[in-house]
């Protein structure tokens, strides 16, 4: 499952994180990557580590890399932003990546991590990607280069702020398979949740990992401005 949570704030403009594990407790997936994820931010999500409770809240293990770093004066701890992921399995490894910015540009991430499910290692990369058509292809860049050489599955999930189709979109599926191409139905919109008109989360699977169904979710749209996507994944070994 893949889902931008916007710090919890929904379409109602409340902010309400209880709604956000609702929907992913509704989704029963087993493995969630999260984009824009409050750490100590602001009075936006009262000061709430967001990754820490959603995983403390459904009985999971979690990773967060930040993307967005703020030390503030008067506050002992540094204000975050960024990707997370929760698993209902363990979480072997887990290595943040920070892409390097230009001044007054949104700090963007991607989170590497290792789960282990039985006797398989997957690879899972969770990423929320540039606007700006230079640094997404430098972005995209780099996250197939982490793949390059790695011979375990592997799923790419996040906000990749792209069209299907789009350059971006053609690069990354020659190596990996976009999983609404595969066991979707219909145009796959996520955002904006009240009535979504664009495709921009995503799930890519690598080619030894079999796609069975994937679906947008559209359970209590006003929990966040982007809708969920939920995908059913096999490996055969």
């Amino acid at each position: 499952m893949t889902f931008n949570i916007h710090h919890g704030k929904g379409t109602d403009k409340k902010a309400d994180l209880g709604r956000i594990a609702e929907v992913i407790a509704f989704c029963n997936a087993d493995i969630i990557g999260l984009n824009e994820v409050d750490r100590y931010f602001s009075k936006r999500s009262l000061l709430e580590d967001q990754a820490a409770w959603l995983a403390n809240e459904l009985g999971m293990d979690y990773a967060f890399c930040p993307s967005v770093r703020k030390k503030p004066k008067h506050l002992p701890k540094t204000r975050l932003f960024g990707n997370a992921l929760l698993s209902k399995f363990p979480i072997i490894s887990k290595k943040p990546h920070s892409f390097q910015i230009p001044v007054m540009t949104e700090g963007r991430s991607l989170l590497e991590a290792g789960v282990q499910i039985d006797q398989l290692s997957l690879k899972i990369l969770v990423t929320h990607l540039s606007l700006n058509p230079i640094l997404h292809r430098r972005q995209t860049n780099f996250i197939i280069s982490r793949y390059q050489n790695d011979s375990h599955p592997a799923i790419l999930m996040g906000d990749w702020n792209m069209k299907p189709g789009s350059k971006g979109w053609r690069k990354i599926t020659k190596k990996f398979q976009d999983v609404w191409e595969a066991a979707g139905k219909g145009a796959g919109f996520t955002y904006p949740s009240n009535r979504p008109r664009s495709r921009l989360d995503y799930i890519f699977a690598s080619h030894d990992l079999e796609i069975i169904h994937a679906k947008a979710v559209n359970k209590m749209p006003e929990a966040s401005d982007h809708l969920p996507v939920v995908a059913t994944l096999y490996y055969r070994a």
